[in-house]
């Protein structure tokens, strides 16, 4: 997922992605903790997609104000 795709994404598509990739980041969380996690890049491409959210969420509010 790029920025540039999520730069064309409402407010409310954002933190819907968000939510969605937090509830797969917990659930990533659980698998590794119990040893079923197959594959393991995928906590880190999560992370930096929420990051990337979070980024472009306050680049629209920056924007707004």
């Amino acid at each position: 997922m790029n920025a540039s795709e999520l730069r064309q994404k409402t407010k409310e598509e954002l933190s819907d992605m968000l939510f969605e990739l937090s509830r797969e980041q917990f659930n990533l969380r659980m698998q590794k903790g119990t040893g079923q996690l197959t594959k393991p890049d995928q906590v880190k491409k999560v992370k930096r997609d929420i990051a990337r959210i979070h980024t472009v969420l306050n680049e629209k509010a920056r924007a707004e104000a």
